[in-house]
Parts: C-alpha cells; structure tokens; sequence
C-alpha cells in the first residue's frame, strides 16, 4: 500500500476509513435508483394509457423486465474486464453513474416510446461500468487489513438494502400516486447526486482504482496443489464459448422483440424455432463445461462439479425470487385488499412512519459523521450528499403528510347490463365515451377512491378502471387522458361519478410499497444469520442452499395458499396482505441463506487463477436465473384462466422445495466433492 493511500486510514467512521462511507452512500443512491426503478417498471407498462402507462399484456411487460434485470448481470463481466486493464475503478464508476443518469432521464421523457428503450439501454451498460468497480475499489482498499474486509462489507451492503428500500419507497409511491415519469426521474437525480458526491470526493482513496499501469509480462499462473495442472482454453472450446454466448444474447433480445414488436428472427416459414435454438445454446453451453472439466485432476475436478451443481440451484433460485418484480408486484397490485380501515389504517400509518423516518435516521447520523471527519477537505462532495438527504426527509414528510390528508370517497356511477351470444349477463362501466339508445338496464356500483382532495357528498369527480383498480383523475388527468386514449385511437374510458359518502380513517398501501419489505427483513435478520454462520451449528454449503431453496418455496406457498379463494381466470380480488407480507419473509430469509455464501464459495473452490472467470460464469447463472423469472412470471395470466392462481404459485413452491431438499440430502456427496473446503 503505498502512503498517499494508506493516508486515507487516517480518518475514520465508526473504525473504517471515511472513504468506505463515501462508496456506501454512492452505493445507496445507485441501487435507490435500480431498484425505484424496477419497482414501477412492471405496473408502468401494464397501466392504461391513460394515466401514462402503455397498455402491455402482462407477458410483453415480464418479456422485457426479464431481459433487462438478466442483461444487468451480463455487462459487468465487461465492465470490470475494462476496468481492470483500461480505464480503472473510479473512472469507471463515474461513467457508469453518468450512463446511469442519462438512462433514467431518458426513461422520464414521454416524447416517444423509444425514449424508454434507450433508457434501458443506457441503464444496463452504466450498470455493467458501476457495479463490479465499486465493490472492487473495497477489496482494494482493505488489502492489507483483511481482518477488517467482511466488516466493510457489512456496512457496504447495510447501504445497498438501504437504497433499495428508499427507492421502492418512494419512487414507487410517486409513481404509483402522481405520476411514472416523475418515479423514473427521481431515480435519475439520486443517481446523478451519488455520481458528484463520488466524484468530487474521489481523492480520498489515494491512488486505489487510478487507471492500471501498463501491464508487464505475466508470470506463470501459480498451481495450488500437487496434481493440479494448466487447462487451457482449446479452439473447440472457444467455438462453444462463442456459440453459446451468441445464441444465449440473441435469444435474450428477441424475446421481448416477438412479444412486444411481433418480429421474431427465429421465426422461419411459420414455424417459432425459439425452442430448438435455446436448446441448442444450452447443449453448447454444457458441452463446453463438461468437456473442460474432465480434463481437470481429480481434485479441481470435483469441486468444479459442485459448482456446477451451485450453480444450477443459483438459477432456480433467482427465476423463482425474482418474480418480486414481476408476478408479485401484479399480485400485490391486482389481487391483494390494499385498503386498511379503522385500527388497522392507524396501525399501518404508525407502522410505516416507523420504519421510514428510524432508518433515514440512523443513516442521517452516519453521514453526520462523515460530515465531521471529510467536509474541510471535500466540501463539494458532502453539499452534494447533504442536499439529497435534504430532498429525502422533504420527500418523507410530503408522503407522510399525503397519506394523513387523504380522504376516502364513496363514488358510484352507472353499469349496464349486457347479455352476451350465450345469454350471459353481465355489467360493463358507463364511459364518457359510451352510446346509448335508451332501452339500456342501469345499476349503480359502488368503489372507494383514497385521495387527498377535498370533496363533499354530491360533488361530481372524474375515476378509470385501471385492471379492476379505480384511479382518481383531477380535472387537468382527465385532459391529458382524454388526449392521450385519443392519440392511441380507443374510446375513451373514463367514468363520471358521484361521491355518495365519506370514510374516515382508512389508507391505501400501495403496490410497490411491499417490495421495501425485502430490505427491511434482511436488515433485520442478517445479523442474526451472521452469528449463525461462525457459531458451532453452522451448516455445510449444501445444505444453506437447501435451506434457502425451501424457505422460497414455503414463501410461494403462502401466496398459493392465501390464493385458494380466487375463482379462475378472476382478474381482481382482495386477498389479505398477512400473505405477501409472509411470502417476502420466508423469501429473505432464504435470500440470506443463500446469496451471501454463494460467491464466498467460488472464491473458495476454484483455484485462484481461476476466481475471475468463475465470477463471471456466476454472473452469468444469476443472468439466466432474472430472464427464467421473466419469462416463467409471464405466464401468471395464462396459467389462472386455465387452472388458477394457487397452481400458478404452486409451480415456484413445489420445485424449490423438492430441489432444495435434494440438496440436503446430497450434502455428504458435495461435501466429498468440495475436498475439505468449508
């Protein structure tokens, strides 16, 4: 370590140097706008156009949701190949972050739909620039002091959770309530403040994560045990490698573009080839792996076979955890009673104020202290900081001085009966848009609308249906809808109602705001499986991947369970939230059981001439994992019409928990084939 960075221990924050807090809160303000972002994305796309959403079939949304949450574990492998031998960790995080930015700008513009598109882009290759580097510029930091590492990775990841947390909060509830343009724009700014708080504090880590200096000759790569041998990469295997590559990204991308576009290149003389070229990558892939791993000694051999096996688990596990973005936020939003009355209105209320203002709080305190030991020397890069946080607790109070202002309105209006070719009868919403003869049958329906406007009984308002949801449009929404459904070419849907009477004390959670319950557990169950992990009783790997895969399953089953009520093909319910509340549980609980270890592991088995490479066949088992979880989550409207939603959630209970299972009772052969590593 040399002394202009050894320096940087010289100032410290709760015993690490200052500059680890100055990567926790760039950290924090990223993933506040990966995951503010993702959280609405979903309902962004499945929203009427009238309120600004785009109308997609669920199946077009998780086509392209998947796509970029498995392409954002893709591009990291290049960013930190650029970083390693180009550009440097620092110089690649700032542009990531700027890439980053300009991604959620371009996704808050409503000038076209491409804007969208190319925010998605933008957001994906910042992504692959940011998200390797950062963690990097730690290990760099404490490579003389590793005693201290997995502490700073603590603290790092307390700041990950809490980003995420802050982002689904309020970027969904903004999203949800005002506007999605306006969600996908706070997610730009925070990005763009966490870029200038790095960037005008950035000296502080000495010369870690400066540009390499140009590369000398390599010496030999250094084998670790007696037997172990060189295996390097042949031209067959390099064949494989490409062909699995191209076939894996362009499956990838023309998923979402036969879905949503309707041009499928694997499409030839009327015949969808999707299947057969998947397939084909997957035999590539496994070929590949196979045909290097028998060519290893035994030793290597073995524990790369268990990797395999870890990584087959990997994949099952994101393709299942990962509907949190997708099937579950459509549940939380279209199934699930988000209206709280009475006592339970207060107890949320209280509830919620509690686990927002205690964590911004405590977060608010550490950046006080860092405030203490760097503004003399980086003034700029604390403002910076210190003014998001500022525009954080204003954000907080609006939220929490909405919610207490909002009232809840009785409307009804008018449904009319029609009788369908089978002599069905049925009621469809009377629209502003609607003909009438005269012989029509009328009934009056009755629906809550929770909003802070000031109304009285008898006064007339404007609402739309919105998938068996009824949103509340104020007269200048209204306009903009109208212009919008008119721009689409569809009839108008929006509805005239009367206020019939007034609720007191009741609040609407929104959809997104489940998804902050993830974070919320893990902050705070991690110490508890950190204690577990270097107590006596800690488990084999096997068996906390067994563990972790069973506890997901039990998650999925409360949501089957909690479903059972739900008549086929129903397109709206009012399930209680004690299950998605109990699902996101169970589900972080098998997070930490999980994905902790999981990379600790790699770094454990393979040799370290091979760590690098391995990193990035993880990444890519967590990339195929998110594109499972798309296209699995897409076919929750298809499964419930035909069987119901109980057996769509049975699926991601059933396979889990048998696999995970498995992997217990396989422990003593994994263990046999990790060769003494623990």
């Amino acid at each position: 370590m040399s002394e202009k960075t050894a320096s940087m221990f010289d100032s410290k924050v709760l015993g690490h140097p200052a500059g680890l807090f100055v990567l926790f809160f760039t950290e924090m303000w990223e993933r506040f706008s990966y995951y503010g972002m993702r959280a609405i994305l979903v309902l962004f796309l499945i929203s009427s156009i009238g309120i600004g959403g785009w109308d997609w079939t669920t199946k077009e949304a998780l086509a392209l949701y998947g796509t970029y949450t498995s392409m954002v574990y893709l591009t990291p492998i290049l960013g930190g190949y650029l970083a390693d031998k180009h550009i440097g960790y620092r110089t690649a995080v700032i542009w990531g972050a700027i890439i980053m930015t300009l991604g959620h700008a371009s996704m808050a513009l409503e000038f076209a739909n491409i804007f969208l598109y190319i925010g998605i882009g933008l957001l994906i290759i910042g992504n692959g620039l940011f998200k390797p580097n950062i963690t990097s510029i730690i290990s760099n930091m404490y490579k003389d002091t590793p005693e201290k590492k997995d502490g700073a990775y603590t603290i790092f990841y307390m700041g990950v959770n809490a980003g995420a947390f802050l982002g689904i909060m309020l970027c969904g509830y903004i999203g949800e309530k005002v506007s999605w343009s306006y969600g996908f724009g706070l997610a730009g700014i925070f990005m763009f403040l966490g870029m200038l708080q790095f960037l005008f504090a950035q000296k502080i880590f000495g010369d870690i994560g400066l540009a390499p200096e140009k590369e000398t000759p390599e010496s030999e790569p250094q084998l670790e045990f007696e037997g172990d041998r060189l295996n390097p990469f042949t031209m067959f295997d390099k064949v494989l490698m490409v062909l699995a590559a191209f076939i894996g990204l362009s499956w990838i991308i023309n998923d979402p573009v036969s879905k949503i576009g309707g041009v499928n290149f694997l499409e030839f003389g009327g015949t969808d080839y999707s299947s057969y070229y998947i397939i084909t990558g997957v035999i590539a892939f496994l070929v590949l792996i196979i045909s290097r791993i028998i060519r290893y000694p035994v030793q290597t051999r073995d524990r790369m076979i268990a990797i395999v096996v870890f990584a087959v688990m990997t994949v099952i596990f994101w393709a299942c955890f990962e509907q949190a973005g997708g099937s579950m936020t459509i549940f939380a939003n279209d199934y699930t009673g988000r209206i709280m009355a009475g006592s339970w209105s207060t107890i949320f209320n209280v509830v919620n104020i509690l686990i927002t203002v205690v964590p911004i709080a405590i977060i608010t305190w550490v950046l006080y202290l860092l405030f203490k030991v760097t503004f003399k020397n980086y003034a700029l890069s604390n403002i910076f900081l210190g003014s998001s946080f500022v525009i954080i607790w204003a954000l907080v109070f609006w939220m929490i001085n909405r919610n207490f202002n909002s009232n809840a309105l009785v409307v009804g209006f008018d449904t009319m009966e029609v009788i369908d070719a089978d002599g069905e009868k049925s009621f469809v919403n009377v629209t502003e848009s609607t003909t009438l003869t005269g012989d029509e049958v009328f009934t009056t329906k009755e629906e809550t609308i929770i909003e802070p406007v000031d109304l009285a009984v008898g006064d007339k308002l404007n609402i739309m249906e919105v998938r068996g949801n009824y949103i509340f449009l104020s007269d200048e929404k209204a306009d903009i809808a109208r212009t919008k459904i008119l721009e689409s070419g569809k009839k108008s849907s929006i509805i005239q109602a009367t206020v019939k009477r007034i609720k007191e004390n009741e609040v609407e959670i929104p959809a997104t705001w489940f998804g902050i319950l993830n974070s919320l557990f893990i902050i705070m169950f991690a110490p508890l499986f950190s204690k577990w992990w270097e107590s006596k009783y800690n488990p084999s790997a096997a068996s906390k991947y067994g563990f972790g895969l069973i506890l997901l399953g039990i998650g999925f089953g409360a949501l089957a369970l909690g479903s059972m009520g739900i008549e086929s093909g129903a397109k709206v319910a009012s399930v209680s939230i004690i299950w998605l509340i109990l699902a996101y549980l169970f589900h972080t609980l098998g997070e930490l059981c999980l994905s902790p270890v999981a990379l600790s592991y790699i770094s454990k088995l393979v040799p370290g001439r091979m760590i690098a490479l391995m990193f990035g066949v993880w990444y890519i088992a967590i990339a195929i994992g998110n594109k499972t979880a798309g296209v699995m989550g897409g076919k929750i409207e298809e499964i419930t019409s035909q069987f119901s939603l109980t057996t769509f959630f049975l699926i991601f209970t059933i396979v889990p928990a048998v696999l995970g299972l498995l992997s217990i009772l396989g422990s003593p052969l994994l263990k046999k084939l990790m060769h003494g590593v623990k």
